[in-house]
């Protein structure tokens, strides 16, 4: 067995920590986003009042759901290749397919009840996911996976 060098393992220290950091930002940025969705039908006139306008409009809506989809596939996928566990993948596939249709199928300006509720869930699975990502990569991600053990 070989003994792993100091350079790997600063390297493997500085990627545990950049994982670290983007699921908690993913995870806060995704309940962020849920609460904004389920919020903006209530005080979307207060908005602009606030200096906030840009908050109610569809393409910042649309570019906040695009990265925080690329924020989420990047860091459960990293995160599933360290566990091998794939719930947290797929509560992130499912979050991320509701807010999707949320955001283009039923916009909000059609079906505002529908985009709401849609746009929420996919925004609290996705925090969600991004929450069970760091606990399974502090459970097994300094041992073995799950589907490795004795």
């Amino acid at each position: 067995m070989a003994i792993p060098s100091a350079d790997s393992l600063q390297k493997s220290a500085a990627h545990d920590a950049l994982a670290h950091v983007a699921d908690r930002i993913g995870a806060t940025a995704s309940f962020l986003c849920a609460v904004h969705c389920a919020a903006l039908p209530f005080v979307l006139t207060v908005l602009p009042a606030l200096g906030l306008g840009f908050l109610g409009d569809h393409r910042f809506e649309r570019a906040f759901i695009a990265f925080a989809s690329a924020l989420a596939l990047g860091s459960l996928i990293r995160g599933y290749r360290r566990h091998r566990v794939a719930s947290a993948l797929w509560i992130a596939c499912v979050g991320i397919t509701l807010l999707w249709t949320g955001a283009w199928l039923f916009d909000s300006g059609e079906a505002p009840v529908v985009h709401a509720v849609l746009v929420a869930l996919g925004g609290c699975c996705v925090a969600l996911a991004h929450i069970l990502n760091l606990r399974l990569t502090h459970l097994f991600g300094t041992c073995c996976p799950p589907n490795q053990m004795n």
